[in-house]
């Protein structure tokens, strides 16, 4: 990883009077124009970026995410496509001993010419290219980039395939795997230069890599080795000089650089990277300098946090465990999986990404799983999630399917991987390396067998063996201290096994159309996956549809529908357990409640369930555009009913209530590493406001632990269970719960009175009712974010809602509560 030399390091050298004879680099992203290659007409081209981008941006076609648009774009992704550019250089870069050339992404099959000289073809949108162009180099220069459709190298892979492998052909190609479609995005198998593009630019030394590896780590000492890989040419006696917090530390004088040398240091005393809400997540900076007398020849600066996890499988009375420890503590996984923000990644800027992982760590997650059908992130994903304490279970590229085992692709996969390990290897947030999502759970469940020989299953399962088994697996062992996965899920939900080993994807709930309630009886050691759909924001229903009214029922808004059956399935479960309205504006509304109740449901149970299971990660965080999906978060980054709900449920310390037949169990799940004493306080409440029934009592809850901290027989009592909440408070927590499904309380209608005032950022909003408001929704045509919603409002008691906007007026403020859909007469 390389930076620019920071403000103290560029002050420190001109005080010393020191040279820098370091690289320079110089980015290639200017002057770039694009066409069809059969085509005479170019147009201006943005780099990074890729065709469907360009295209759009010369208004060469509609915008892919509108409408039906899509389905009259799939003639991008099948004709080949030229880009070009000119670039000059002056004789002082040209007389530099070393000119390089540095693609670090192009998607996919791409033949570079420069100058009339074919430098490189590339087949790998994961992996970088070096290419050394200095006797190629003039001063005014022209290159030529022709990216060739990947359906036709597809077919003559599948071709020369000894078997028909199943999931298309979409694995023959190493890109970006949800371009070719998925049950959640769009078909935009796109093309171009997608990642930055540079010449590097050297006379005798190069630094090719710094990892920073942890050997110590105790509250009193953390033992470190620096291991530099360089390219030098000269036998020449350097010095290294290390720099921890801008504080000069360690100096190693008149060694002789080799291809890769290891400097150990210690640090006393060092402070430990913790994940969000369980501590600091402190990182130390480091800057190494390589200096030969007062010439500075390279300067390197990362970010370092100090930590250990380890990913802990071990065997017992039950099956086998699956849990992190970070830092020798047992930590509770509280996420979601991600997928790319954007079927067009360059159309993602840094301020989506910063603006999304503060969504996560508002939302009390502390681990997101980076899913193997998308790509591996840029590298400020990682930046954001070592500083806001966020960790990332990092799959490989590879998704439900089985891929070749020629001996061609199994060295690009090689490359790829290394690759991809060593550029991730020093960011304290990656705890987990997994091989695959799903592959091993498909072969084994989804009848990808059927009809093949013996010898056929066996050739098919040994590539999957020397890809996931091998190649992967030595890699990260090689190159991190990372622990490995082979596959998630372990055990799919058909083997008994799901619930007692490894990580778990319980579909039944949505695929299979299992009720709500088989969460809270099947829970197994690590929930890796499991999610509901619901609709979409009504900005994102708008922006598709084009029009400021919300129809669910539009052709082009169903293009935005990729599952088969999942309209039908909403309604199947919203007949279950909400009123199904027949306005398409609270169909919206109540298919977010349903989402929010199911998963939350699941969510809580998995953490009762504590230590016995050990995470709970859902079904998914974001969306790449808009759609009707599993996230929690659409496209346009508005927060669902789900987002709001499971930031509640993802508390550190959460009240949690259960009703088994007539018995109340009210559990406390703390996930501090600290013990709480204090009164829980209980009280049933009819939706009027008036007491049914209290209750207090002083109780201690461990750290790190899941306990039933209070009981009662509610056959005790006489209320109608349909017409009540119970509200329990503990240590500043408070929890509203239902004794029925939501379509079954017999709510009142009220006014919800509001008093909006202008604050800094936005507006106050005050809310009042006389009875007991469930899941009060409010939203506005004015972008912004409300600090909470689709809540409950407590019955004469006021509540303060923050909406951050840049709006100068909120007169357009709307109010929606389950109350106008199941009001009693």
């Amino acid at each position: 990883m390389r930076y620019i030399l920071s403000f103290f390091i560029i002050i420190f050298l001109f005080s010393c009077q020191l040279k820098y004879k370091g690289p320079k680099t110089i980015q290639l992203h200017q002057n770039w124009e694009f066409k069809k290659v059969e085509d005479t007409l170019w147009n201006p081209a943005t780099v990074p970026g890729d065709v469907f981008s360009d295209l759009l941006d010369n208004n060469l076609i509609k915008h892919p995410f509108i409408g039906n648009n899509i389905d009259s774009l799939y003639w991008v992704s099948e004709v080949d496509w030229e880009y070009k550019t000119t670039f000059k250089l002056d004789e002082k870069i040209l007389q530099k001993k070393h000119i390089e050339l540095n693609f670090e992404g192009l998607d996919t099959y791409a033949t570079v010419i420069l100058n009339d000289n074919i430098i490189l073809k590339s087949n790998n949108a994961f992996r970088g290219f070096k290419i050394d162009v200095k006797s190629i180099l003039k001063l005014v220069n022209e290159m030529k980039i022709i990216f060739k459709s990947t359906s036709k190298y597809e077919e003559v892979a599948k071709a020369n395939s000894l078997y028909n492998l199943p999931e298309g052909n979409r694995i023959y190609t190493r890109k970006a795997q949800f371009q070719y479609g998925w049950d959640w995005g769009p078909k935009l198998n796109t093309a171009g230069i997608w990642k930055p593009l540079e010449l590097i630019v050297w006379d005798d030394f190069k630094t090719e890599n710094l990892y920073l590896n942890q050997i110590t780590l105790t509250d009193s000492i953390a033992e470190m080795s620096l291991i530099l890989e360089t390219n030098s040419e000269e036998n020449v006696a350097y010095d290294l000089e290390l720099f921890i917090n801008d504080t000069l530390t360690n100096q190693y004088r008149d060694f002789n650089l080799n291809e890769r040398d290891t400097f150990n240091f210690k640090i006393r005393n060092p402070k430990k990277w913790w994940p969000h809400n369980i501590g600091e997540p402190y990182l130390y900076n480091i800057k190494v300098l390589i200096k030969e007398g007062n010439t500075i020849l390279d300067s390197i600066s990362i970010k370092k946090g100090f930590r250990t996890i380890e990913l802990v499988t071990e065997k017992d009375s039950i099956g086998e465990s699956f849990y992190f420890k970070v830092n020798d503590i047992p930590v509770y996984v509280k996420g979601a999986n991600y997928i790319p923000q954007n079927s067009m990644q360059n159309k993602v800027s840094d301020a989506d990404y910063d603006n999304l992982l503060n969504d996560v760590a508002d939302a009390n997650m502390n681990m997101l799983r980076v899913w193997g059908g998308g790509i591996y992130e840029n590298t400020i994903f990682y930046d954001l999630c070592d500083e806001k304490g966020i960790l990332v279970w990092q799959d490989f590229m590879f998704a439900c399917a089985m891929y070749p085992g020629d001996e061609t692709f199994l060295e690009n996969v090689k490359i790829e991987a290394e690759e991809q390990v060593k550029r991730l290897q020093n960011h304290a947030s990656i705890a987990l390396w997994c091989g695959n999502n799903e592959s091993r759970e498909g072969w084994h469940r989804w009848g990808w067998q059927s009809g093949r020989s013996k010898k056929e299953k066996e050739a098919i399962w040994n590539d999957y063996l020397a890809v996931f088994d091998s190649i992967l697996p030595k890699t990260v062992n090689q190159y991190s201290n990372t622990n490995y996965w082979e596959s998630s899920p372990k055990y799919g939900r058909g083997n008994p096994k799901y619930k007692t080993e490894g990580d778990a994807h319980d579909w039944w709930i949505w695929h299979d159309a299992f009720p709500f309630e088989y969460l809270e009886e099947n829970v197994p050691r690590f929930m890796s996956e499991f999610g509901f759909q619901s609709f979409p924001s009504y900005e994102a229903i708008k922006y598709i549809n084009q029009n400021d009214t919300i129809n669910i029922t539009s052709d082009v808004f169903k293009t935005h529908q990729k599952h088969s059956r999942g309209f039908q399935l909403v309604e199947d479960y919203m007949q279950r357990d909400f009123p199904v309205p027949t306005n398409p504006e609270d169909y919206v509304y109540v298919s977010q409640l349903l989402q929010a109740y199911g998963i939350t449901k699941g969510i809580e149970s998995q953490r009762r369930a504590k230590p016995y299971n050990m995470g709970t990660v859902y079904w998914q965080l974001n969306d790449c555009w808009p759609v009707v999906s599993w996230s929690s978060i659409d496209f346009f980054g508005n927060w669902k009913a789900l987002h709001y709900k499971a930031k509640r449920s993802f508390k550190d310390v959460l009240i949690s209530p259960k009703t088994n037949g007539d018995n109340l169990n009210v559990y406390i799940v703390n996930d501090d590493l600290q013990t709480y004493s204090s009164k829980l306080s209980l009280e049933i409440l009819d939706f009027s406001g008036n007491q049914i029934w209290t209750d207090i009592k002083e109780i201690s809850v461990d750290e790190n632990s899941s306990n039933i901290k209070y009981q009662l027989d509610l056959k005790t009592l006489s209320f109608n269970k349909d017409e009540v909440l119970l509200i329990s408070k503990f240590n500043k927590e408070i929890r509203y719960f239902y004794f029925v499904k939501p379509k079954d309380l017999k709510l009142i209608e009220s006014d919800i009175l509001q008093k909006i005032t202008k604050s800094e950022n936005g507006f106050s909003i005050e809310l009042f009712s006389k009875t007991l408001q469930k899941d009060v929704f409010l939203f506005s045509d004015n972008k912004g974010h409300f600090s909470d919603n689709f809540f409950d409002l407590l019955p004469n008691q006021k509540q303060v809602i923050n909406f951050k906007t840049e709006a100068l007026s909120l007169s357009d403020l709307k109010i929606k509560s389950l109350n106008q859909l199941l009001k009693q007469p």
